[in-house]
């Protein structure tokens, strides 16, 4: 995003993007995330996208709202999503102020999102 440490990584994995952010993001920050990690998801036709927000100890309405736009996005060009990692505090944070994921599925880790994705693990979700 901008020069100095990298504060998002997205990685690829077969058909799989990998995208794990490393420190909070300000909205512009946020919004560049989007930008690039739906742009790849054409690019190298990715079936899946894992966002990793294990390194994050808040995730604010914004941040959750990208989150589910991302999703969405990805949705529509063909990828499912998972996020994966949240951190307890940050769940709990997220319920009391009635702020979620929507209809995106979660898993606890790397190793569960990518089962999940590959159809190893049921989310527990309906299917249409």
């Amino acid at each position: 995003m901008n020069s100095g440490p990298a504060l998002v990584s997205i990685l690829r994995q077969g058909s799989t993007l990998i995208a794990s952010v490393h420190t909070a993001l300000d909205d512009s920050e946020l919004e560049r995330f989007r930008t690039d990690l739906v742009a790849q998801i054409g690019e190298h036709r990715s079936r899946g996208v894992i966002i990793d927000v294990a390194a994050l100890d808040v995730i604010d309405s914004f941040a959750a709202l990208t989150l589910r736009t991302i999703a969405e996005m990805a949705r529509l060009r063909g990828a499912r999503t998972v996020i994966v990692g949240i951190q307890p505090e940050v769940a709990f944070t997220m319920v009391r102020l009635g702020m979620g994921t929507g209809s995106i599925p979660t898993a606890l880790d790397l190793e569960e999102g990518l089962a999940l994705l590959t159809g190893g693990v049921d989310d527990g979700r309906r299917r249409p």
